[in-house]
């Protein structure tokens, strides 16, 4: 699709996400955590272990489970906006590790950064005392890789995916940093934060989540940093990377429970928006004529799609690394 077919309906699309802009603030989605213990030597044959790492932020825990057979490869596993302090969610809340206990990949589970996108802000949040800036980029592709190195991670071999806030993460992450990365996947990812109307729901789900001030995060819109972390405006970055992309439609779908009606609404408003955003970012990759794998399938905004997802996105991650 052109550039003018492309902004020719633009309109539409905004009076979309303004019908959906009320619900941002309810965004119950995601998460991400771990644990803690100090690093011990690493087991040749797979194993699971919890790791305090240093970072300009502080201690940062990483739960990791290591490749089946001793290899190199790196699987980084992001989470969202609701992240938990003491597990990851993708731990508690999937069958990730089962789906890679056989592979010779090691699974990396980043804790914390809630309402973080996972990018390095400016400053502080200055609504909530924030003590730290985050500097999530400076952590996942140079703190956290340089520490992982020591017990055989390597550095340029690495995939990375994300669901919802860890979405559109885990594509800028991968497009800046492609001496690290040779995969990214988004699971219903909002991958089009600067278009409009979207970075006030940015604003309304990040003060609902620990009353953070997205301003303190890429300045005001307009600022510079808004595009550099728009993985549909920096598509070009993605060219001949390997990439899976998934979202639902926003109906209920066969993995969504029979109860928790408000639940299943939130969901509904939510995956609505990462569809309108996944169809953006089709248009865009295609224009470009970027090869790219992605799905829109009946269901919401929630868990048991992203391990769906990542069940899907496996087989690619593997051949990606050479992990099998």
């Amino acid at each position: 699709m052109g550039a003018t077919a492309r902004f020719g309906n633009q309109r539409g699309w905004q009076r979309k996400a303004g019908v959906v802009l009320a619900t941002a603030v309810l965004l119950s989605s995601i998460g991400a955590a771990v644990a803690t213990a100090a690093p011990k030597l690493r087991s040749p044959g797979g194993g699971y272990q919890q790791l305090s790492v240093p970072s300009s932020m502080g201690p940062i825990e990483v739960q990791v489970q290591w490749a089946a057979r001793g290899g190199g490869a790196a699987l980084y596993v992001l989470d969202g906006l609701r992240a938990p302090t003491d597990h990851s969610q993708w731990t508690s809340d999937t069958d990730a590790l089962r789906q890679f206990a056989g592979d010779n990949v090691t699974l990396v589970f980043p804790v914390g950064g809630r309402s973080s996108f996972y990018t390095d802000w400016y400053r502080p949040s200055s609504t909530n005392q924030q003590p730290t800036t985050y500097k999530w980029e400076t952590f996942l592709t140079k703190e956290l890789p340089e520490y992982l190195a020591r017990y055989g991670v390597s550095r340029t071999n690495d995939a990375i995916v994300g669901a919802s806030m860890g979405g559109n993460a885990a594509l800028i992450l991968a497009g800046h940093h492609r001496d690290q990365f040779k995969f990214a996947g988004s699971f219903s990812g909002f991958v089009h934060p600067t278009f409009p109307l979207w970075n006030e729901a940015m604003r309304a789900a990040m003060w609902d989540e620990g009353n953070f001030n997205v301003d303190d995060m890429w300045g005001p819109v307009g600022d510079p940093a808004w595009s550099r972390n728009d993985a549909t405006e920096q598509a070009e970055l993605l060219r001949g990377l390997p990439i899976y992309l998934s979202t639902g439609n926003g109906q209920p779908g066969p993995l969504d429970v029979p109860y928790g009606i408000g639940n299943t609404m939130n969901g509904m408003a939510l995956e609505a928006m990462t569809l309108a955003s996944a169809q953006m970012f089709r248009d865009r990759v295609a224009e470009l004529g970027i090869d790219a794998r992605i799905d829109i399938f009946d269901g919401t905004h929630t868990w048991p799609y992203w391990q769906q997802a990542l069940a899907a996105a496996r087989p690619m991650i593997l051949d990606a690394l050479g992990a099998h």
